[in-house]
């Protein structure tokens, strides 16, 4: 199976805009390809990885990467599909985080080895010292309004307005597809289905000004079986930096997401053979209940994205915080990170309460009857051990790291005590 039928057949092709001549080119050529990621936060997020792991499948295949930083459409913003206008970032903001930016693709393709080794660009380098004028003659005059406005992604913002600022995105992602190609022979731009638009504005550059064809992919929106944008939990994204989600955060992300999902981004997110993916299917809708796939797919992703380490961390802190175990096996950060939904309450340093009037205290319990009763029925825990002593009195022993302590009660609610 050629690169081009296995991108397919993982459900990573929406729309080409020429698929028997780009199939061709990717089985007989070294094609050079890039996406362009514009620094609009300061981290990537699951929605990037899907094109990351694109790009790597296709270094992996033999073709070079060009990933292009966007630090001048950074500081335009792209209004494809948004409802209102992007607020503007400074130089140096976009400056900053298309340094991030940089050192996160950096782990995930190979810079270094080989005659399709990736390189890194940004567009900010041609657009620096180009002239109004210059870009008004040399490019605009290629594109009429009529062409501009047809795009989806500019009618849809048609009422409520749109400025010239981000009318004029398209071309400027246009010509970078048309600067790209002189400075390095690309022929081929990937991008999300959201882009069609801007990225075929490059494609029409590309034959205009320089008679010659360039290839567009675009990667399919990502979405769970509900149709709701994957990556977004109540708002936030999974973001790829570690102090933003947490590896335990993402391990847990994986951990839920629903059967009828977890089979289609194992082939999207992970580089198990299709072959392997079959076979994980197969015992998966063997016995669902266990959730096979579930915990291949947040090995895979978790360890590629932060490393084994990290992943085995993850796992390690899930099955002590779940299952039961001795919570001083863990750090206080990756408690506080795995606890972050439970109430804290904060113990004042001249407090020296026994057990039942800390239960009352921290509203771990209504009434002094109920501690009691809790604590003598076995149903309180001081960082996953049972404590029945009605007089007992927290120590220093009992505080992690001196900042918290964890006291559960019942098998699943869970109160953080910090200091």
């Amino acid at each position: 199976m050629n690169i081009f039928d296995e991108l397919k057949a993982r459900g990573l092709v929406f729309q080409t805009t020429d698929e028997a001549a780009l199939s061709k080119a990717l089985t007989e050529d070294m094609v050079s390809y890039y996406v362009g990621y514009d620094p609009t936060a300061d981290s990537l997020h699951l929605g990037n990885l899907v094109l990351i792991l694109t790009m790597k499948r296709l270094q992996m295949a033999g073709h070079k990467p060009y990933a292009l930083v966007g630090g001048a459409t950074g500081l335009i913003g792209d209004p494809s599909f948004k409802d209102s206008e992007r607020s503007l970032q400074t130089k140096d903001t976009v400056t900053k985080w298309s340094g991030k930016i940089r050192s996160q693709l950096e782990r995930f393709l190979d810079f270094e080895n080989g005659e399709n080794r990736a390189e890194m660009t940004n567009n900010y380098n041609w657009f620096e010292n180009l002239t109004f004028i210059d870009f008004l003659r040399d490019v605009g005059k290629h594109f009429t309004v009529n062409y501009m406005i047809s795009k989806d992604s500019v009618k849809s913002r048609m009422e409520s307005g749109i400025s010239y600022t981000e009318f004029a995105y398209q071309i400027m992602q246009g010509y970078d597809f048309y600067e790209l190609n002189q400075l390095h022979n690309v022929t081929l731009q990937l991008g999300g289905s959201d882009q069609w638009g801007n990225m075929t504005a490059g494609t029409e550059l590309l034959r205009r000004k320089a008679n010659k064809q360039g290839h567009v992919i675009t990667i399919p929106l990502i979405t769970d079986s509900t149709g709701k944008k994957f990556g977004k939990s109540e708002g936030n994204a999974i973001w790829l930096d570690a102090d933003k989600t947490s590896p335990y955060e993402m391990y847990q992300f994986w951990l839920n997401v629903d059967d009828a999902d977890a089979v289609k981004m194992l082939k999207i997110f992970t580089f198990l053979s299709l072959e392997e993916i079959a076979e994980i299917e197969e015992q998966f809708e063997a016995a669902r209940h266990e959730r096979l796939a579930q915990k291949v797919l947040a090995r895979e992703v978790v360890s590629l994205v932060h490393g084994k380490a990290a992943y085995e961390q993850a796992v390690k802190t899930s099955e002590i915080l779940f299952g039961g175990g001795d919570l001083r096996q863990l750090d206080a950060k990756s408690i506080l990170t795995g606890l972050k939904a439970a109430p804290q309450h904060q113990v004042t340093d001249d407090e020296d309460l026994t057990l039942v009037e800390l239960l009352i205290s921290a509203g771990i319990a209504p009434s002094k009857r109920q501690a009691r009763e809790d604590i003598t029925n076995g149903a309180i825990y001081i960082n996953g051990e049972r404590v029945q002593a009605l007089d007992y009195v927290l120590t220093d022993s009992d505080k992690i790291e001196n900042r918290l302590t964890v006291i559960r009660r019942g098998k699943k609610k869970n109160f953080v005590l910090t200091y």
